[in-house]
């Protein structure tokens, strides 16, 4: 009988070798047992990982959320940098900005969420046409001259805070445009404003101011005193004024010679009191000289006064020696802050050098504006402020921006 080979990969069992042993002395089948069992160990299976997978693989490292080891991860750290206002849902978690909210903050572009305001149509004659011709697709924005008016509009409209602002137009001559000064530059703020603006005449001398607007009342400001006590409410108060199409509320001076001198500084100082319940800007025409009895309580609560002068040589010279004697009298400041307009249609003016007359004031007072001649002013009767040359009602408009611009936007009381 032949005996099978070993492979050497099969591991037999020492009986198995007994039974092959008893075949070869002749009795194998009766040395062999009922059943028989085979152990087989092979060699566990090696695999290598393939480079495309190797590539892509996460490596098996456990990370702690508490603590991040980052050059074990291979990870790169990142600052970030918060700039906003942390919003929870919690009433508490309002942002502070320091200081409270005006009604400004409330505007349409913050309040109409998720909705972007409609752009106003443009101003100008081209812009106006480009956007009518492409049916409001094309919105070229306003015209130079148009964003120059709505600058001007934005200085003369100036917010105030802290009571009524005071501004004396004087001068030290007599006919050289003062009320007329007073009246325009009144009524250039008030057409822009949209708080109140007065007009205050102190003439002692029967002062004019009152017909360059249309009369609606025959009150003075002799009937301001007598019944201040009586005055409470604004429609009180606005029946002894005249209102001109601008806005511009004009309370007339005595009428009566007799009376004039009576209006004194104590008279004044009740005006003043009575009008500041009610107007954000007061404008007083101080009337021809400055020695008066007005002057004092008048330079006393201004926050900025207006000299006129006019274009010929005198007129100049004295309009100088106001600010002479405003700085010997202890109102420097008021001096140095102060506004020169120059009347140029007043006699005289072209047959002077009005640039030296402007060099001479540039180095005395703030600003210096040139009111030009117009036909309308000379006239002497009722201003219509629409109906002035475009180059005066420009005048007037720079001049109530520079006034403006020269008055405190913060006062304490």
């Amino acid at each position: 009988m032949a005996i099978p080979r070993r492979s050497k990969d099969t591991a037999v069992s020492p009986l198995l070798d007994n039974a092959i042993l008893a075949d070869s002395s002749g009795d194998l089948a009766a040395q062999l047992p009922e059943s028989l069992s085979v152990d087989v160990t092979l060699p566990a299976p090696v695999r290598s990982r393939p480079a495309h997978e190797a590539a892509v693989a996460i490596d098996t490292v456990t990370v702690d959320p508490g603590v991040v080891d980052t050059v074990a991860l291979g990870t790169t750290s990142i600052e970030v940098v918060h700039t906003g206002p942390v919003v929870t849902d919690t009433e508490d978690a309002r942002p502070s900005h320091g200081r409270a909210e005006t009604a400004d903050a409330l505007t349409a572009e913050r309040l109409i969420g998720g909705k972007r305001a409609k752009r106003a149509a443009p101003e100008g004659r081209w812009p106006a046409f480009i956007y009518g011709l492409t049916l409001h697709l094309v919105n070229l924005g306003d015209s130079r001259r148009v964003r120059e008016r709505k600058a001007l509009d934005a200085r003369i409209a100036k917010k105030f805070e802290g009571g009524t602002r005071f501004i004396p137009v004087l001068t030290r001559k007599g006919g050289v445009g003062k009320t007329t000064i007073t009246a325009i530059l009144g009524m250039a703020m008030a057409e822009v404003r949209e708080d109140q603006i007065i007009a205050i005449d102190a003439n002692p001398d029967r002062g004019t101011l009152s017909e360059r607007v249309n009369k609606q009342t025959r009150a003075t400001v002799r009937d301001a005193v007598t019944k201040a006590a009586s005055i409470t409410t604004f429609n009180d108060f606005s029946e002894l004024v005249s209102r001109d199409e601008t806005r511009l509320d004009v309370l007339a001076s005595d009428t009566d010679p007799m009376l004039s001198e009576a209006f004194d500084e104590n008279d004044y100082n009740v005006v003043a009191d009575l009008a500041s319940r009610f107007y954000s800007v007061l404008l007083t025409d101080c009337g021809t000289g400055i020695v008066h009895s007005v002057m004092r309580a008048t330079l006393q609560r201004a926050d900025e006064i207006v000299i006129v002068s006019g274009g010929s040589i005198d007129e100049a010279r004295l309009a100088s020696e106001t600010l002479t004697w405003l700085e010997a009298n202890g109102y420097g400041e008021l001096a140095r802050n102060a506004v020169v307009a120059i009347n140029t249609g007043t006699q005289g003016t072209n047959l002077v050098k009005l640039e030296e007359i402007e060099a001479h004031f540039q180095s005395r007072v703030r600003e210096i504006v040139r009111i030009p001649y117009d036909q309308h002013l000379a006239s002497g009767s009722v201003i219509n402020f629409k109906e002035l040359a475009p180059l005066t009602r420009d005048a007037a408009r720079e001049l109530a921006a520079i006034v403006a611009d020269g008055l405190p936007a913060v006062r304490q009381a």
